[in-house]
């Protein structure tokens, strides 16, 4: 492959839950502050840099992190809208440097500079004033990697933290990947990393000074081949600005394992409510229900439904969602229940489609009246939060407040253009 320009930037903000919390309180700083499920299941999603001196980190048990931490760690549930509009003021100040940015996830992005010197300067000095800017008008800070290609500046962001810049020079790619862990790999995972370890494999030079042939054979075509090309940074992915999100969800790991289907079936609406709302709120539209369990013993199973046409709505999203369920065994018990939809549209754009005949005018007048109900509920619920209007199926169900388990998500899917992503158990 050709050697790219210096002009792929990663953009990653340094402890980002946790830095929106300490930034909307300023008691907060300089604590060690723990976001996440507060429940006995709860992960932490996020830790302050703080907290991270006593050993948490994402993902681990809350129960885990809570033995660790220091007495004055403070434990705060979730609050995604705050996380939302944090993301967006810092995705704003990234397309003011170039239309061609890639974000990953709330917090983290991709940028192509290369076509923007002389507008603003060499790719390090663009990742220089893009911290800056964070900085100054968001108060969060920034990690950037600036390299030749997108899996050399991911990596580089991830040395550069906390609060740093990694330039890695055009010619010197290798001499910084070759070094590395080999579980730094994009697409390398536990059930992955296993699998090299029993053939020697320890380090990204191990790994490049194997045959590709090697690998296959070891790790199947795919994943041996996809590896194999990231060690010799063989990577001519383009930043994808269109990318966006591609699902809307809401999950939720449950204090104690659900053994009732009644109340599964209640939780199921309540998620398809949240889900509808988040999809008007983003202006959205989808054809693909997904209903997401996980079992007592943790193993997990999808079930979708496509439909005819797009929709927005809460209550089409519930009942596809409720007979989603219906079909399948809750055996002992559901530790955690998702609801989410795919196939994602601009709403806009779906409803400027005309009805082919009167009946289908008809059914659109129905189901505009209905959108209109759903409308008015997202204006009140946004005033006087969620509980202030609820399904009447739910009314009889229990909506007593609770500590939040939840872990709101909207998935970019960062991992479908890569051959080996989401190979590992």
């Amino acid at each position: 492959m050709p050697e790219s320009p210096l002009g792929i930037l990663h953009v990653d903000l340094d402890a980002f839950y946790a830095s929106v919390e300490q930034l909307a309180d300023p008691t907060l700083r300089g604590k060690p502050v723990v976001v996440g499920g507060l429940g006995n299941r709860g992960v932490v999603a996020a830790a302050s840099y703080e907290a991270r001196r006593s050993g948490i980190h994402s993902a681990m048990p809350m129960g885990r992190a809570r033995r660790l931490a220091a007495p004055d760690t403070v434990f705060l549930a979730p609050r995604f809208d705050a996380y939302t509009d944090a993301s967006r003021d810092v995705m704003a100040i990234l397309r003011s440097f170039t239309p061609l940015v890639e974000p990953l996830a709330l917090d983290e992005a991709f940028l192509d500079v290369s076509g923007c010197r002389r507008l603003h300067g060499p790719a390090p000095e663009i990742a220089a004033t893009i911290r800056t800017r964070v900085r100054a008008e968001t108060g969060l800070t920034a990690s950037v990697g600036v390299a030749t290609t997108k899996h050399i500046a991911k990596l580089a962001s991830e040395d550069a933290k906390p609060d740093g810049l990694l330039v890695i020079e055009p010619g010197t790619e290798l001499a910084f990947l070759h070094p590395l862990d080999v579980g730094r790999l994009w697409g390398v995972g536990p059930a992955t990393k296993a699998r090299l370890t029993r053939i020697g494999v320890a380090t990204v030079g191990d790994l490049a000074a194997l045959s590709e042939d090697a690998l296959v054979a070891a790790l199947g075509n795919a994943s041996g081949r996809h590896l194999y090309s990231l060690a010799w940074n063989r990577d001519d992915r383009p930043v994808e600005p269109e990318r966006g999100v591609k699902s809307i969800g809401h999950e939720e790991t449950f204090p104690s394992d659900l053994t009732d289907r009644s109340r599964l079936e209640r939780e199921a609406l309540r998620m398809s409510e949240k889900v509808g709302s988040r999809l008007r709120e983003a202006g959205r539209v989808g054809r693909t229900v997904q209903l997401k369990l996980r079992y007592k013993d943790f193993k997990t199973i999808t079930r979708s439904r496509t439909l005819p046409e797009a929709t927005g709505s809460s209550a089409e999203i519930a009942d596809v969602a409720r007979a989603l369920l219906d079909a399948v065994d809750i055996g002992d018990g559901i530790r955690l229940l998702g609801v989410s939809v795919q196939q994602l549209d601009d709403a806009e754009a779906i409803q400027t489609q005309l009805p082919l005949d009167a009946d289908e005018d008809r059914s659109d007048d129905r189901l505009e009246r209905h959108a209109a109900v759903e409308r008015s509920v997202d204006t009140i619920r946004s005033r006087f939060g969620d509980a202030a209007v609820a399904p009447a199926a739910l009314a009889g169900g229990d909506r007593r407040p609770r500590a939040p388990t939840s872990t709101d998500w909207a998935s970019t899917d960062w991992a479908s253009s890569d051959p080996a992503a989401g190979e590992d158990e």
